[in-house]
This record gives structure tokens, C-alpha cells and sequence, in this order.
């Protein structure tokens, strides 16, 4: 019986992302699918792919090497698709896919979205909202955005403009206090959780003590700065964006905030695209502009 490129599909998914369920996410199909998926290429190749613990699975170092050597054949998958797709419906409508966080894509790509047009960009994009990894050998998407470094051979990643964070609040909350006056550490914090990956600023704020000042965790940049002003609380936000508000007052800080380090990836396959390289270079100036 020959082995189903979904299946090592699926074991490359589990090594990118890091957990059975956030590969099961990246690919689209329940977590059940993909376990039984390799159960089923680990009978046929006769080796043990995965190490199945109480706090998860992780590749073994047979399912490393099996993984390595399958990149090649989702490469090869990856532009028949592709091809497939640009010979049904022409090659100009064909989408880019760009993932990214609900930040990035709405208050860095969507405002820069004209630029894109003026660079001569004559193919349409789908910029797609999500937290997790996704699987690009697997055609979930052409180029990502990641605030933390990924792993895999066949992945390229350009680390973007570092985006500067703060602490913000609204009038209300500061009840006519000074911002100098204020002492996190009495305070209620509002920010973000770990979907994005083990962030800078969520060490930073564990080194200073003011986890058990935290009274809202959030993956929602959005969210987070609609809490501070109702006065919900101070809230950690990227400083371009609190900076739009007319409502939020940034609070200084004893110690720095580390900035946010975005790195955008794309397929190794892909990245000499003529649409690709287009869409890199927009994304870049993009951020510059930050």
C-alpha cells in the first residue's frame, strides 16, 4: 500500500506547529483525523513517529528524520496545486494568502493595502485572521506573519520591524491621577494571553512581579484597547496603534518594555514568485512604516 501524502502532510504539520492540536487546526481537520493518521503511517512504515505524553506529542527523532524527507514531496504537492489552480482559473486570479494577526492585518496591511496596488499588483490577496501556525507546505496560506521565529527546513523567515509596545489608560481610570504617579504593581493590568506564542513582554511583566495585578488576558489587540477605554483598566498595546486613540494616555514605565519581534515566512518553493516577491516587499514597507 503506498503512503498517503496527507499523512506525512499531517507529521509535517505536528512538527511546525508544535502540538497535535494546533496541527489538526493548520490542517483543517479534527484532531482525531490527524491521530489517526499517524497511527496509520507509523504501521506502515513500521516505526514509532511520535511520542505520546500526558502534556502532549513531539516527533521523535525517527519522526524528525521521516518529516525532513517527506518536506521535498509537499514542495513537489505544493506547485501541482498551485499550477492546478493557476490553469483553472488563470493566473492573475489566483490569491495571495497573507496570515497574520487581527493587528497586523488591520492596522498594518489593511491601511497599506493601496501601495500594494501602486507597486503594480494585478492579482487579488485574502488576508486571513489567525492565531495559530499554519501549515504552508500545506497551501493554508502562502506567506505568514509570526511574532515568534518558526522552526523547519523548508520554511524562509525575514525578521520584520520590531513593533514597540507600552502600558495605556483612559482618563476615567486614572481618576485625575498623574500618569508618572503610577505603580503598575497596584494597578489592573490588561493583556494578552499566550496564543500567539511565549511573548517578550509576557516575561518581562512575570520578571516584575505583576502577574497577580492581571485582571483580563486576551489574544484581541482590539479588545484590549476597547477595555482600557471604558476604563477597564491599564492595557499593554502596541504604540502606533494606542496612539490613533484620543482617549489613551500612555503610562512610563521604570524599565523598558522589550519591543515585539514579527517575522514574516514563506515557503522556501514560493519565495522567488514573481506575486510572492511583491507581496514580501509590500509587507516589508509596510511594517518600516510603522
Amino acid at each position: 500500500m503506498a503512503i498517503d501524502p496527507q499523512d506525512l502532510n499531517d507529521l509535517i504539520a505536528i512538527r511546525d506547529a508544535g502540538t497535535l492540536s494546533a496541527a489538526a487546526r493548520a490542517r483543517g481537520v479534527a484532531v482525531s483525523t490527524v491521530s489517526r493518521r499517524i497511527e496509520t503511517l507509523e504501521s506502515m512504515l513500521g516505526i514509532q513517529l511520535v511520542d505520546r505524553r500526558a502534556d502532549g506529542v513531539r516527533l521523535t527523532q525517527n519522526g524528525l528524520a521521516v518529516a525532513e524527507a517527506a518536506d521535498p514531496l509537499a514542495e513537489q504537492l505544493l506547485r501541482v496545486q498551485r499550477l492546478a489552480t493557476s490553469l483553472r482559473k488563470g493566473a492573475q486570479s489566483t490569491p495571495i494568502r497573507v496570515s497574520a494577526t487581527e493587528f497586523v492585518i488591520s492596522d498594518v496591511l489593511a491601511p497599506a493595502l493601496n501601495r500594494l496596488w501602486e507597486s503594480g499588483a494585478d492579482f487579488p490577496v485574502h488576508l486571513q485572521s489567525q492565531a495559530d501556525v499554519v501549515s504552508l507546505a500545506g497551501r493554508d496560506a502562502d506567506l505568514a506573519i509570526r511574532m515568534v521565529r518558526p522552526e523547519g527546513a523548508s520554511l524562509y523567515a525575514r525578521r520584520l520591524a520590531d513593533i514597540r509596545l507600552g502600558f495605556f489608560a483612559a482618563p476615567n481610570y486614572l481618576a485625575g491621577r498623574s500618569p508618572d504617579e503610577i505603580k503598575l504593581q497596584s494597578e489592573k493590568l490588561l493583556i494578552y494571553d499566550d496564543s500567539y506564542g511565549r511573548l517578550p513582554e509576557l516575561d518581562w511583566i512575570a520578571r516584575q512581579g505583576l502577574s497577580d495585578t492581571v485582571v483580563m488576558r486576551t489574544a484581541s489587540t482590539r479588545g484590549l484597547m476597547t477595555a482600557a477605554e471604558a476604563g477597564a483598566g491599564i492595557a499593554l498595546l502596541p504604540a502606533a496603534f494606542a496612539s490613533r486613540s484620543a482617549s489613551l494616555i500612555p503610562i512610563p514605565l521604570p524599565e523598558a518594555l522589550p519591543t515585539r519581534q514579527p517575522w514574516l515566512i514563506v515557503h522556501r518553493d514560493l519565495r522567488h514568485l514573481p506575486a510572492v516577491k511583491i507581496v514580501q516587499k509590500w509587507i516589508i514597507s509596510a511594517f518600516a512604516a510603522l
